[in-house]
């Protein structure tokens, strides 16, 4: 049970950055929809726990130690399948490097807002803390992910009642304020869908990886299947949140700090802390994943090729946040519909492959009870 919550854990980790934490994802997908938010955020909650379950299960049962070997494992051999998995390495690999960037621009964003420090000193902060927890191996980069989400899902919690004991003022008032915002896509379907498929192609190489160091598939199913639901809950507590108070943090790059801070500045502060170790998992996550796509982790050429990639990040960060946010997301958001169709045919993939001789599968992981 204890390895179960950990990955979970550790999957809301990599999912959860600078978008979700600061409320900026919330707004855009499902608050802007005003009430039908909940509908988008119970189409994501589905998804995410069907996608969690996928990713670490698939990455333990082939021992993956990165995200390649179950792409093409999965995809097979033939020139359709060899095309699809080279355009799914192609989105993951942008949308790690994408993230990775808007991730060291969060944390910037937030230290300036919360604290007035300048961005870049934020930034600067965080690419050296991704830099130095980067220097582990796999196991204890999935311990350092997964012990700081507690610390997000109870903030959540604190914010979500007190929105609910505090709430004033009529909700079709709010409700049509909510609705003035612009979201991110045109209908709360495709919202709940795309938020997603956005999020697979952030959170998908990071998980096949963690999956890849879990022995039993069993636990690895059970721990992205925990992640996925307590993610979902996460998101419709925080749709709420933002939602009863519309009025003052929708124009707030960072709405939910924006809701610390009315309930006290020091709940704030500390609430500023936990988004900028929230956005530290993501980043951390991204660029790992990246470094074990190009080379093999714990190695003198995996340790070369992250650097470079942080110190490349850092500097293209400066475009900024929200710059950032509006053009890496829906983009990633739309391709990552791909990896989603990839994942709803593995289970039926893997059938077939169980069927075949051990040697189909590396390390004689066709053996492994699941």
């Amino acid at each position: 049970m204890k390895r179960i919550m950990l990955i979970g854990s550790a999957f809301i980790g990599i999912i959860v950055g600078a978008g979700f934490a600061s409320g900026q994802e919330i707004l855009q997908y499902f608050t802007s929809f005003g009430a039908l938010g909940v509908l988008a955020a119970v189409v994501s909650t589905i998804l995410f726990a069907y996608v969690g379950m996928m990713l670490v299960w698939l990455g333990s049962k082939l021992k993956a130690e990165s995200h390649t070997v179950v792409i093409r494992k999965i995809t097979g051999d033939s020139a359709v399948g060899k095309t699809i998995a080279g355009i799914v390495d192609i989105v993951l690999i942008i949308a790690l490097f994408g993230f990775g960037v808007v991730m060291l621009a969060g944390g910037g964003s937030s230290f300036e807002q919360q604290f007035g420090i300048p961005a870049f000193l934020g930034t600067a902060l965080m690419a050296i803390l991704v830099f130095l927890f980067g220097m582990m191996k796999i196991d204890g980069v999935v311990k350092v992910i997964g012990n700081i989400t507690p610390l997000l899902i109870i903030c959540i919690l604190i914010i979500a009642g007190y929105c609910i004991v505090t709430m004033s003022g009529s909700f079709s008032e709010l409700n049509q304020l909510a609705q003035s915002h612009k979201p991110a896509v045109p209908n709360w379907f495709l919202a709940g869908v795309n938020y997603v498929s956005l999020n697979v192609g952030l959170g998908a190489s990071m998980s096949i990886v963690m999956g890849g160091s879990e022995k039993n598939p069993k636990v690895a199913a059970w721990g992205g299947l925990v992640g996925g639901l307590v993610l979902g809950v996460m998101i419709m507590l925080s749709h709420f949140a933002i939602l009863t108070n519309i009025d003052t943090v929708g124009h707030l790059a960072l709405p939910m700090l924006g809701l610390v801070n009315d309930i006290s500045p020091i709940f704030g502060i500390f609430m500023s802390i936990v988004i900028y170790l929230m956005i530290f998992n993501t980043c951390l996550g991204m660029f790992y994943s990246l470094a074990t796509r190009f080379t093999k982790n714990d190695t003198k050429q995996f340790k070369v090729f992250y650097t470079v990639m942080i110190l490349i990040g850092f500097v293209v960060s400066f475009a900024g946040f929200k710059d950032l946010m509006t053009f890496f997301y829906p983009v990633i958001g739309y391709l990552g519909l791909v990896l989603i169709g990839v994942l709803i045919y593995a289970p039926f993939k893997m059938k077939k492959l169980e069927n075949k001789a051990p040697e189909h599968y590396p390390n004689n992981v066709g053996q492994t009870n699941s």
